[in-house]
């Protein structure tokens, strides 16, 4: 019998220590000051764009070289954490995170900005597998599982302050001070961090270049391939693609050849594994069933999240033409209920076991989409569209937090970075598929849609359609379109019919999307039935078999 089988059966003392929660305060304003980070670029491009004279497509640079740090060597920082020591190191890129809000706040041009974000991608990347490691050393059993819940309502609250406070600093005072804050979180994670238990690295810990190397490079690839769908195109090459591979787009590519990396990483990591050498992440954190579903669902939840969160800023800033302070008031319900339910989740681990709270957990993000895909309309201040996004974030919320423990408490402590960097693996791999899979089948179901919706209608010449390609319309506001339409020889009449067609092409599109998304979140119902039947009482002790 193996030493994880050994620990399968012990359960943890009913008397634990507790410890104060002042550590916690550092660790939930960490999560917090990647996620301001992260939830601030979005608000600051209009004035990166104004300040450096440059296209959008270069300002959102910013973004994307942030993603691709973090998901690219957060493996690598979970084994640098553990040669140096979590205290050590979490200090360390604390400290290179503030130079990174530095580099924005002093930004002369566009390339500091993408510099000052890379710092922070390559900190974050760090942070990230530091949170857990941290926790598991601090914390123990039900205080462990609070902890664990707090950052994903950290995520949640982080994003709706960096909405409304980014929103309103960049209207009235400009976006660099927004970073001023990123830069206040950082010096107060600083100070927190000499609360934290202190621990000490081992040197003996190897890094395993060779599988560095590949796993970063299938992530680069996979999340590259995945967030330009759209933009150099599903299959064969668009005009903004950087190049064509005999006439096919480089994003599936990169995809394909991603996850033959990604595949390759496993075999690497076994066979290393095998011949008794320290592998870059141990695989022994998913070896039971339990834990590869928990990785799953993760992975399910936060794709979902990401489409959501890719879908109402589109229709709400593009389509209805409104502010980014409006997004953040109308995702208000979903994100203070994620907030809510991921600290309070904890509470029902008392009484029901994972697998209970997890299928549960995806029958309601599941009806919920389901529920949106026959109310929604293109007001989303409506009561019932305000009903479907508090079902979906009672769901999200306990998912989020619900998973993240059980993958925490299966693991050994000196396994807790290990856990830490699958989970930030996955997280922002999920965020880039969830995005660029919404995109790609809304914009594909509105151009099929207004295409057979144009073709049918009799108001509509071929003459017409072909003056303004009206049948390859992406998603643009009312104005914007009868601005096109302006610049032909279309009557009034023609007008207001393709300003119809336009209107009913984008509910349609979204009620079918949403009504794909509540496919795919009943897909996970079945993987979350194989979540661990323990309750907190009876919480495997994951410490090694003496």
């Amino acid at each position: 019998m193996s030493a994880r089988d050994v620990a399968e059966e012990t359960v943890v003392p009913p008397s634990e220590e507790r410890r104060s929660w002042l550590p916690m305060v550092g660790l939930f304003l960490a999560q917090v000051l990647m996620s301001f980070n992260v939830a601030a670029l979005p608000v600051s491009l209009g004035g990166m764009v104004e300040d450096f004279g440059v296209p959008p497509t270069v300002a959102s640079s910013t973004i994307v070289v942030y993603g691709l740090a973090v998901a690219a060597l957060v493996m690598a920082g979970a084994k640098l954490g553990q040669r140096i020591g979590w205290v050590t190191i979490f200090r360390v890129v604390v400290a290179t995170f503030a130079l990174s809000a530095l580099l924005m706040i002093f930004s002369r041009s566009v390339g500091w900005a993408i510099a000052g974000q890379a710092v922070a991608g390559a900190s974050a990347a760090i942070i990230v597998p530091s949170l857990v490691a941290l926790i598991a050393e601090n914390y123990r059993g039900a205080q462990q599982a609070t902890a664990v819940g707090s950052l994903g309502s950290a995520r949640a609250i982080s994003g709706v302050s960096a909405f409304l406070i980014g929103g309103a600093l960049g209207t009235l005072v400009g976006w660099r001070p927004v970073f001023g804050i990123v830069l206040v979180l950082a010096v107060a994670v600083f100070a927190f961090s000499f609360t934290l238990r202190a621990d000490r690295g081992d040197p003996g810990v190897r890094i395993d270049l060779v599988a560095a190397t590949i796993i970063g490079a299938a992530i680069v690839l996979l999340t590259l391939g995945f967030n330009n769908l759209n933009s150099w195109g599903l299959f064969y090459a668009s005009p903004g693609a950087p190049f064509a591979l005999g006439g096919l787009s480089p994003a599936p590519v990169f995809v394909l050849v991603g996850i033959v990396l990604g595949q390759t990483f496993f075999w690497w990591t076994r066979r290393r594994t095998a011949a008794g050498k320290v592998p870059l992440v141990d695989l022994s954190v998913l070896v039971r069933p339990s834990e590869r579903a928990a990785v799953y669902a993760m992975f399910v939840v936060v794709a979902l999240e990401a489409a959501l969160n890719f879908t109402v800023p589109l229709y709400i800033q593009i389509v209805q033409g409104r502010t980014p302070f409006d997004t953040a008031l109308a995702m208000m319900p979903f994100n203070l209920t994620v907030f809510v339910t991921a600290t309070l989740v904890v509470r029902f681990y008392k009484r029901y076991p994972p697998r209970t709270i997890g299928v549960f957990g995806f029958v309601l993000t599941t009806a919920a989409l389901l529920w949106l895909s026959f109310v929604v309309t293109n007001n989303w201040e409506t009561l019932p569209t305000i009903l479907g996004l508090f079902v979906f974030g009672v769901g999200q919320g306990a998912l989020v937090t619900l998973v993240f423990n059980v993958l925490v408490t299966a693991a050994p402590k000196t396994l807790a970075g290990d856990v830490g960097s699958i989970r930030g693996t996955t997280q922002n791999l999920a965020s880039a598929v969830g995005t660029a899979i919404a995109g790609a089948m809304l914009v594909t179901i509105l151009t099929f849609t207004v295409g057979r919706a144009v073709v049918e209608h009799a108001e509509l010449p071929p003459s017409l359609v072909a003056q303004v390609d009206l049948d390859n319309t992406n998603f643009v506001s009312n104005d914007e379109l009868r601005t096109v339409l302006d610049a032909t020889d279309a009557t009034e009449t023609q007008v207001e019919a393709a300003v119809a067609i336009n209107e009913e092409a984008r509910l349609n599109t979204l009620q079918f999307g949403l009504l794909i998304l509540a496919g795919v979140s009943a897909t996970a119902i079945f993987p979350a039935s194989r979540l661990p039947r323990y309750r907190p009482d009876e919480i495997p002790d994951p410490s090694p078999a003496k």
